[in-house]
């Protein structure tokens, strides 16, 4: 049954905020008192930088705006969202989600969901959504429901080694080889793409350095969480999009991928199909 008054979940100290991060904690706090004056506004979580307590000037605002049934289909994102602060732009992104800038360059995204359907499927996020801490991304909860699912995602469950390291090593196989034929092919902007967006190893080499705090965005800190060694093979993995350099960073990253199934398979006993991946590597050397 509804609380007589807007809900807010009780918090623990917070970690004292870097300096750079105020404007983004004023703009939160506007918007919890935004929505709180807004009767069709049943619930607000945050998610991103803030709820992982890793907010800093670059961060932005990402939000679910949880609006009652009978208002979701009148409710004008863009409206409530300028009630924050003036912006330079606003749309609908591929996504379906309310992407804006405000006067002062914070990116901001906001989903309109329905309450009832719209907390019911945070149960489906686990694996896919942390919030260690789910009192600071509820801002808004009038019914109790959505604290409740919010602490559903408050631990990350960490990957079990010898299976997740078997599913990456042989998704590196098969995805760099296809790497390997697109660029045979003389796509080399297509390769360059899936060089960076698909292949990059780094769940591998985070799985075994045990460094899985950020396992659902593994680039995220990299030069703090990894070690150089790793962060120096990663940045051979880089380059112009030539097909020179675009040969020789696959021929880099498969290396150093074939480097980490090796470890993997001294580890945990991981199973290599070592004739595919001789195979692969010629294709990739610069006489293949």
């Amino acid at each position: 049954m509804p609380h007589d008054r807007p809900a807010r979940a009780r918090t623990a100290a917070p970690a004292p905020l870097p300096a750079d991060a105020l404007p983004l904690a004023r703009r939160i706090e506007l918007l919890r008192t935004t929505a709180e004056a807004d009767p069709r506004v049943e619930g607000v979580l945050l998610y991103g930088s803030w709820t992982l307590g890793e907010a800093d000037a670059h961060s932005d605002l990402d939000a679910y705006l949880y609006v009652r049934e009978e208002d979701v289909a009148a409710f004008d994102g863009r409206e409530f969202v300028e009630r924050l602060a003036p912006l330079k732009l606003a749309y609908t992104n591929m996504y379906g989600i309310l992407a804006v800038v405000f006067e002062d360059l914070m990116r901001g995204e906001f989903h309109v969901e329905p309450t009832g359907t719209g907390i019911a499927e945070i149960a489906g996020w686990r694996d896919r959504i942390h919030l260690p801490r789910p009192e600071a991304a509820v801002l808004l909860d009038r019914t109790g429901r959505l604290t409740a699912a919010a602490r559903e995602l408050a631990a990350l469950t960490p990957p079990e080694p010898v299976a997740t390291a078997q599913q990456l090593t042989d998704e590196l196989a098969n995805w760099t080889l296809m790497l390997a034929h697109v660029r045979a092919r003389g796509e080399h902007a297509r390769a360059h793409h899936l060089l960076h967006a698909v292949i990059a190893p780094l769940q591998l080499s985070r799985l075994l350095r045990g460094s899985t705090a950020h396992w659902l965005t593994p680039s995220r800190a990299l030069e703090a969480d990894l070690p150089a060694t790793d962060v120096e093979r990663y940045a051979t993995t880089t380059g112009p999009l030539t097909p020179e350099a675009v040969r020789t960073a696959s021929a880099n990253s498969w290396q150093w991928s074939r480097d980490l199934a090796a470890e993997a398979a001294d580890r945990w006993g991981v199973r290599l199909p070592s004739e595919l991946h001789e195979e692969i590597a010629r294709v990739l050397s610069p006489a293949g």
